[in-house]
């Protein structure tokens, strides 16, 4: 193990967890078998996955109860079955990352109030979508209407509700992060999100809120990054499935060939994202 360099043994420390995510994983029993001290251990695998260890299995148990959920299975013997042990652990702790409730997700967001408005911007219409934990969906369109229906796709069973003018003071201090955003005066959005993801997109999704304002990154380094580099093609598809634009900075991934690769919202603003970006820093 010592000739094993530490990227590697990170690498491996991952993939013992996501086979093993349903035993108990102490730091040090995981730093020992990497031959790495816990501090130097939990740093470093921070820093490669985005997470922390004891993040990284929780992710990997939710993963697993997601696809309880998705199967059809009672709520509560999904909970236990994906290695919960409590109902409690997975409503106060969890939720956060799957976006709602077990409960909620699996009747599609029934019972979860989403409130949106939509607002003119450089780039076109946006939409902004939030629940009472943060937002939700953030994306641009055409049409109002357009945006609307995308939204009600996203969450098929949740009330929708326009948001009441005057706007509360908290979703009216995230319309104004992403439109100074949007004009530069902003660079770095640090907003609270509600959203759902796997463990890997959420990997991937991390990795490019780390993206610095006016730098990209290829889909290959955005692998390496996550301690995955044959994974350019996942990251790729997880990029594509991103529905929080500006918050959750995809625009910053093209190809290694130096192209713009795909966009959800169109090429044409996704370089309008990034010659604005470098024209601010420049």
């Amino acid at each position: 193990m010592s000739s094993t360099p530490p990227t590697q043994r990170i690498r491996q420390a991952a993939e013992y967890i996501q086979a093993n995510w349903q035993q108990e994983l102490p730091l040090r029993t995981l730093s020992r078998e990497a031959g790495l001290s816990p501090f130097y251990f939990q740093r470093s695998f921070k820093s490669l996955v985005g997470v922390t260890p004891k993040q990284y299995q929780e992710a990997c148990r939710l993963r697993a109860l997601k696809q309880e959920l998705r199967a059809g299975d009672d709520v509560l013997q999904a909970i236990f079955a994906a290695g919960f042990g409590s109902t409690s652990r997975v409503y106060e702790r969890v939720d956060t990352r799957l976006g709602m409730t077990p409960t909620e997700y699996r009747a599609g967001g029934a019972d979860v109030g989403i409130t949106h408005a939509t607002i003119r911007t450089r780039l076109g219409l946006l939409t902004i979508g939030a629940t009472d934990r943060g937002l939700c969906f953030v994306q641009f369109g055409a049409s109002e209407a357009e945006l609307i229906e995308a939204l009600r796709r996203e969450y098929p069973s949740a009330p929708l509700a326009t948001v009441p003018k005057p706007w509360p003071e908290p979703f009216w201090d995230w319309v104004r992060a992403l439109q100074q955003h949007l004009e530069g005066a902003q660079p770095r959005l640090d907003l609270p999100l509600d959203i759902r993801a796997t463990a890997f997109q959420m990997r991937v999704w991390r990795y490019l809120q780390s993206i610095p304002y006016g730098e990209t990154r290829s889909y290959r380094r955005v692998a390496e990054g996550i301690g995955q580099p044959t994974a350019a093609r996942a990251v790729a598809s997880a990029c594509a499935r991103n529905r929080m634009a500006l918050v959750i900075p995809c625009h910053r991934v093209i190809r290694g060939t130096g192209e713009l690769g795909g966009y959800r919202w169109g090429l044409k603003r996704k370089r309008a994202l990034l010659e604005g970006e470098q024209t601010k820093l420049s």
